[in-house]
């Protein structure tokens, strides 16, 4: 069995032509792996492919070619699914649902017990500034708001990984620092964790590896501190664009 939680081997994924749109390759030949307990940040720019990258490892969509593994498992797999929380970068919900309805619909197919549900989801809103406002209709809550409910739902079956898009988005400065804590405690628990984000401040913060996609391909695995001082660079910003723009003048 591997020794890395989660794998990509050679994996690649073209969307088909659409009426007014051409074929595009999402991906190219993608390989990476993340240790168990380790949080990966995966950063690029628009098109680079994570969104891609996380469906994938979603199993919303399949690969052309390659193989996804996940804790030694094809992510085909259907009970893995209740071991991963998903934190999807727009939240979505039916507008008259309560916090608490979302927390035990996502709990019940989790298989978590009606008791499990309620224990968890106080802990989870009370962390999160929400259980004040549990009783409320989500279509009344603020985009961060929704964006923390999220939260909630990813975490109610205690995964043992969590794949966060975008976790920040939406969040003012209050909610920001609690999602930064709340990432923080669940690293020293040793989850995995894989997230996504435009803000480079809070890659720098939270992520042990990272991960540079660039047009479908990667084109830095290592940690932060590495690609800085390769770049040169005091900061992950600066090494981030020194990096994109040492590739762009290559092509």
């Amino acid at each position: 069995m591997s020794q890395y939680f989660i794998s990509l081997l050679n994996v690649s994924k073209v969307y088909p032509k659409e009426l007014g749109a051409e074929s595009h390759l999402a991906l190219d030949n993608l390989s990476f792996s993340i240790e168990k307990g380790t949080t990966l940040g995966l950063v690029g720019a628009n098109g680079a492919g994570k969104s891609t990258c996380i469906h994938l490892l979603m199993n919303f969509i399949r690969p052309d070619i390659g193989e996804i593994m996940i804790a030694g498992q094809s992510v085909r797999c259907p009970t893995l699914r209740r071991s991963i929380g998903y934190l999807p970068e727009v939240a979505s919900f039916p507008p008259n649902l309560t916090v608490m309805d979302m927390l035990h619909f996502v709990g019940s197919v989790c298989g978590l017990s009606r008791k499990t549900i309620l224990v968890r989801g106080e802990i989870l809103l009370q962390e999160l500034g929400l259980w004040s406002v549990r009783k409320r209709p989500l279509r009344s809550y603020s985009k961060g708001m929704q964006q923390r409910a999220s939260f909630a739902m990813a975490l109610i079956n205690d995964p043992s990984l969590l794949i966060l898009d975008e976790p920040m988005s939406g969040l003012d400065p209050v909610g920001r620092e609690k999602i930064i804590a709340l990432i923080q405690r669940l690293k020293k628990q040793e989850k995995t964790i894989l997230f996504c984000s435009h803000i480079l401040e809070d890659v720098d913060r939270l992520a042990d590896q990272l991960l540079v996609l660039h047009r479908g391909t990667k084109i830095y695995e290592g940690t932060v501190q590495h690609l800085c001082e390769e770049q040169q660079a005091t900061e992950l910003n600066r090494a981030f664009l020194s990096l994109i723009q040492g590739v762009t003048h290559e092509q």
